[in-house]
């Protein structure tokens, strides 16, 4: 059982350190700390290999579209194991995958453009859908474990500390990644991610207890299953308000597939202005995050919610339109403290919301609309640059994410008016 320390998010003492006072989530922090490094470095070093081979955004894009697909067709199932199986050991499981993958990555690298001219971009695609493949695994069976890490009345200092971890990686991964690409080629860049993964890998081994699955409150088959998650996330309009807003905002307001552009064309910078562009969100979050661990998000958890990803829209308008890097590091700074906002309310009310037995779905449903959403925009990223040019591409996804907030917050009126001191779990199941 977790450790019992006193905390509510009704009382007026609230203490911002309880949850990481909790020993084995201590160590989750830091297991989660190498593994997202390593993604991000993995991450940075496949955009730049092949936007140098290609010059092509859409082939970039598709780099995306190799992740996002394996992740939406195994989601619900991922989540139905991690309702079903030990969490921590799946959680192991998938990062010996993207392990032995990143491995494959260095083999091929060492001569690549001898070997892309003999198996062709596929190759690096599908090493990248293997990747995608075990962040299916992931997403749930860490989402879940969290929950089982703390107590009920942490879960909201559990999300912010949770977020302030990834965001802090975010940032010095990808800045890492184009460190070390920019000065040790490819091969050695893979070679850190690979070692970060197995620190990762041995953390959760060792140091967090194997804990027994949830017992289902009812029997239930692989299809009832997965079908009673995907109805509880869709009953609720506040849970389902949120996913919506972040999965349309991240769809159509994300730049990541098109930073490589923007580094080396408009903004005339390299490598190492790649790495620095893709950790500017995350240093943003990063700052955000550590006030919210001082002042929790509570009251007007919603209005905050829809404010954000609205400055969100914003920032990445502004962003198509610079010409300064300066500038632009900037607007992609406080489009990261918007999104970081958001990213602490949504998870926060999913852990509050969803009782444990039924939390690898609902993070499975989480996962299909959040976690793809990158990849897809990604994807959405390169076609809309493909048909419209660069910039004018970034500028119409700011626009529309303006027009989903406002469509939320008219559909929505219970996300609208959350208020994340009076939230209780939804017990109900439906089957």
């Amino acid at each position: 059982m977790p450790q019992k320390i006193k905390s509510d998010l009704k009382s007026e003492k609230y203490d911002p350190y309880a949850a990481v006072r909790v020993g084995e989530f201590r160590v989750f922090l830091i297991g989660r700390i190498f593994m997202i490094l390593a993604f991000q470095m993995i991450d940075i070093i496949v955009y730049q290999q092949v936007y140098e081979l290609t010059k092509n955004p859409l082939l970039i894009g598709f780099i995306g579209l190799a992740q996002a697909i394996p992740i939406i067709s195994i989601a619900l199932y991922a989540g139905h194991v991690a309702d079903r199986r030990n969490r921590r050991n799946i959680i192991i499981i998938a990062n010996i995958l993207v392990l032995f993958a990143t491995i494959a990555l260095i083999g091929m690298t060492y001569d690549l453009r001898s070997f892309i001219n003999t198996y062709g971009l596929l190759s690096i695609y599908g090493l990248v859908f293997i990747i995608g493949f075990a962040r299916g695994f992931l997403g749930p069976a860490t989402f879940s474990l969290l929950g089982q890490l703390v107590n009920r009345d942490l879960y909201a200092s559990a999300a912010t500390w949770n977020s302030s971890v990834w965001q802090t990686a975010a940032v010095l991964g990808p800045a890492l990644g184009g460190l070390c690409y920019a000065h040790f080629s490819s091969g050695p860049s893979y070679g850190v991610a690979c070692a970060f993964l197995l620190i990762s890998i041995l953390m959760f081994l060792f140091f967090i207890k194997s804990r027994p699955s949830p017992k289902p409150i009812v029997n239930e088959s692989l299809r009832e299953s997965i079908l009673s998650g995907i109805k509880f996330v869709f009953r609720s309009q506040i849970i389902l308000g949120a996913l919506t807003l972040d999965l349309f905002a991240v769809l159509f307001g994300g730049v990541v597939a098109l930073l490589p552009f923007f580094a080396n064309d408009i903004l005339h910078t390299n490598a190492v202005g790649l790495g620095l562009l893709k950790a500017a969100p995350a240093f943003g979050s990063v700052m955000v995050a550590i006030v919210m661990v001082y002042i929790p998000q509570k009251k007007n958890a919603g209005r905050n919610l829809l404010f954000c990803v609205f400055g969100f829209g914003l920032c990445m308008i502004f962003f198509g339109i610079s010409k300064s890097f300066p500038l632009s590091i900037g607007l992609l700074v406080l489009s990261g403290i918007f999104d970081n906002v958001s990213v602490v309310i949504r998870n926060t009310t999913l852990q509050l919301k969803t009782p444990d037995h039924m939390r690898g779905r609902v993070s499975a449903v989480n996962s299909i609309f959040i976690g793809s959403s990158n990849e897809i925009g990604a994807v959405e990223s390169g076609v809309a640059a493909r048909l419209m040019g660069i910039i004018p591409s970034v500028i119409f996804g700011g626009l529309m994410t303006l027009g989903v907030v406002g469509v939320t917050a008219w559909r929505a009126p219970e996300l609208r008016k959350l208020d994340l001191t009076e939230m209780k779990e939804d017990e109900e199941i439906i089957t």
